[in-house]
């Protein structure tokens, strides 16, 4: 073959693998670049005007690493809202309103979501002559048996940095021991009085609405779930139960991944119904037969304590039957665009609400002499999974059940949120412990901060 002849030969074979680049580049700025931007608005949104942290702060932390980084934020003060993009591409924007936090503007307009109408939040009181958990005032003696500075050892550790290059970021670390705070310590910038978030604590948030509804006799858990667009459908999603979704076995196709374009990203960034996006998926498995961890699920649920308690009362129906007879005074439920709570991941609290939270339950749903949480609803919630591997969930919350965590007490049952997020509960050792933080992966060794603070307190 003469040159002249191979050299269109040749062109072809060069030109073709840059046009396969360019197809992947152009698929992933198409179905990535908008989550990575809505991600950064929404975070930032949240960051800042919820939790009153810089900018910069959260560009450092939150948004420090990875794809994240290609992100461009900027706050408007004018509007409370902060807008995202990726060089100029997929601008994002997400809006912030006072008692609701912060939404992702998306698939419905922004005019349209600043119309909805909203209660009258009521302003958090302050408690700080009343003694805990009722309020945030606390006796200058310990309980018997608590050793100070060995407690204070064992906490100082959770906030250690070994590795520069992989931070543990512990923003905050609480201790409640027989139901009295005995520790207590925050990072650098962050405060008591400091709403975090909690991310997939949130789900543990859901299954406390769910079981108010139950004591009310509004929801049936065994019942199938009241979903209108399965009511209909004839494809085995009719005989998905409410229990099923809070035990996470709905059998749903749903993929929960983060690390790319997924089911789970797509819903929580590009979905203006989140609730209705999951129960569209298909039925992967029979109801009841196999259990999947899915953010999916709890946004159904969430949709569907909407649905419950009607649109009159579903704004403050949070405050007014859980939060605020608990003792929890800053805890905001961010909603999508479509106004129903995200019940999979978006809850913003102080250190010691959450705590107030792992009181309700450790003390059986029952707060001041008040029952919250009907009757068993905590048992029902700490029985595991029959399909789980490890018997590690219950109602929306994890099990040690099965020895998930050899080294830890069996009855131990906690709230688990992404990047190190914890609420957990120890009834045998009549124990609550919060740990709040920023840490990307596995970097924070959670087994190993609950057996710490459980040698530095008294065995029985």
């Amino acid at each position: 073959m003469s040159k002249n002849k191979s050299r269109p030969v040749l062109v072809r074979l060069l030109v073709l693998p840059v046009l396969l680049l360019l197809a992947v580049a152009v698929r992933y700025a198409w179905t990535a670049l908008p989550i990575i931007s809505g991600y950064s608005a929404k975070m930032a949104c949240s960051c800042s005007f919820l939790a009153g942290r810089s900018l910069a702060s959260v560009k450092a932390e939150e948004l420090g690493s990875g794809p994240l980084r290609l992100a461009s934020i900027s706050r408007n003060d004018n509007d409370s809202s902060v807008t995202a993009s990726v060089f100029g591409l997929a601008r994002r924007k997400a809006i912030y309103r006072a008692g609701l936090g912060c939404t992702l503007v998306t698939g419905i307009t922004e005019t349209d979501i600043r119309k909805q109408p909203l209660p009258a939040f009521a302003a958090p009181v302050a408690a700080d002559s009343n003694w805990w958990p009722a309020g945030d005032r606390l006796p200058d003696t310990l309980p018997a048996g608590v050793d100070r500075q060995r407690l204070n050892t064992a906490i100082g550790k959770a906030f250690q940095e070994k590795d520069t290059t992989h931070p543990v970021r512990t923003r905050a670390v609480l201790v409640v021991y027989r139901g009295q705070l005995v520790g207590e310590a925050y990072g650098d910038g962050y405060t008591a009085s400091m709403p975090l978030l909690g991310w997939s604590m949130a789900k543990s948030i859901t299954g406390a609405l769910t079981g108010v509804l139950v004591k009310d006799g509004r929801l049936d858990p065994p019942a199938p779930a009241p979903v209108a667009a399965w009511r209909s459908a004839a494809d085995g999603r009719e005989k998905i139960t409410l229990k099923d979704l809070l035990q996470q076995v709905s059998g749903l196709d749903f993929e929960e991944k983060y690390t790319k374009p997924t089911d789970a990203t797509n819903m929580l960034y590009k979905a203006a119904d989140m609730g209705g996006f999951a129960a569209a998926r298909p039925l992967r498995d029979a109801p009841g037969s196999k259990f999947y961890y899915s953010s999916g699920n709890s946004n159904i649920i969430a949709g569907i304590v909407r649905q419950t308690v009607g649109e009159k009362e579903y704004y403050l129906f949070p405050q007014q039957r859980l939060f605020h007879p608990a003792g929890i005074r800053s805890m905001v439920l961010e909603p999508d665009a479509n106004g129903t709570i995200v019940g999979s991941s978006y809850a913003f609290a102080t250190a010691r609400d959450w705590a107030r939270f792992g009181l309700l339950y450790l003390n059986d749903g029952v707060c001041n002499g008040v029952r919250i949480l009907p009757e068993g609803w905590v048992g029902q919630t700490v029985t595991p999974v029959p399909v789980a591997p490890m018997h590690e969930y219950g109602y929306q919350f994890w099990l040690n059940a099965g020895g998930r965590f050899p080294a830890l007490p069996s009855d131990m049952y906690y709230a688990d949120g992404y990047e190190g997020q914890y609420v957990v509960i120890i009834p045998s050792r009549n124990l609550v412990l919060v740990r709040l933080g920023q840490t990307a992966g596995e970097g924070f060794n959670f087994s190993a901060f609950v057996k710490s603070m459980l040698d530095a307190l008294p065995s029985s």
